[in-house]
């Protein structure tokens, strides 16, 4: 049975393994971002050539849905009928 050193340790390399991970990522999106040819940003073309950059991304994205809804949640108090209404149609049109 691992003891809770082991277990910190692996929890640490763990966090280290990511730690390189984004540091690569970044490193990429950076050197993608100073390159002097590029004329525009493409963020789809980071997100296919950079290793690993979309996954993380896309959880990310999931890691926030939570946070998102709660800020939502707390500013519908300050909208206006009209603007809740416009809110529900919207939500009707979605789920059909």
């Amino acid at each position: 049975m691992p003891n809770k050193k082991d277990e910190s340790n692996d929890v640490l390399g763990q966090k280290n393994e990511e730690i390189e991970k984004l540091e690569e990522m970044l490193s990429a999106v950076l050197h993608y971002l100073s390159d002097d040819e590029i004329e525009e940003i493409d963020i789809e073309y980071l997100l296919t050539n950079t290793d690993n950059l979309r996954e993380w991304w896309d959880s990310y994205r999931e890691k926030n849905k939570k946070k998102l809804e709660d800020e939502i949640k707390k500013s519908l108090n300050r909208l206006s009928l009209e603007e809740l209404e416009n809110i529900r149609e919207q939500i009707k049109n979605k789920n059909r």
